[in-house]
């Protein structure tokens, strides 16, 4: 599912519930991220006047935190360990494997906005290694085969909607 335009009167109501808290700049870009699926460039501006700040300092807040992001991301996130510990068991060529399954790499985002391919630097799953995860499910002691199977899955959820 594509991005769509956005629904000013949605993004207003989810300000709203923030307005005027300087506080709660991070819960309503939590609750922007959460309705839209990622931070559109274009709602700044108007967080920045309800929450009396300037649009610099929500940018800076937004990246800051690498939670937060600019542009759409798929249904899917995948997140692929590159730890120590993930490392030295083989993340490397699991990245090669869904790289090139999904046909995108590293940063990338499909282009039928289905999965997002990114690397953290530790997913704190070491006794899994190598892992990786698919939005908040932790998949561990990964092989080509197992990333495969696991890709296949989520495709499958596709086809059956």
């Amino acid at each position: 599912m594509k991005p769509e335009e956005i629904d000013w009167g949605r993004l207003a109501s989810v300000i709203e519930k923030h307005r005027d808290e300087k506080s709660l700049l991070i819960p309503l870009l939590q609750d922007i991220q959460e309705t839209f699926g990622y931070i559109p460039p274009k709602s700044i501006e108007s967080v920045a006047e309800a929450m009396n700040l300037f649009p610099s300092q929500v940018q800076g807040v937004i990246s800051f935190y690498a939670g937060f992001s600019l542009k759409p991301k798929g249904k899917y996130v995948l997140r692929c360990c590159r730890g120590t510990a993930c490392h030295v068991k083989g993340s490397r060529s699991i990245l090669r494997v869904v790289e090139k399954e999904l046909g995108i790499n590293e940063g990338d985002t499909s282009p039928d906005y289905q999965f997002t391919l990114e690397t953290v630097a530790c997913l704190g799953a070491c006794f899994l290694a190598p892992t990786m995860m698919v939005n908040r499910d932790y998949f561990g002691k990964l092989s080509p085969t197992k990333v495969t199977s696991i890709l296949a899955e989520y495709r499958k959820d596709k086809e059956e909607r």
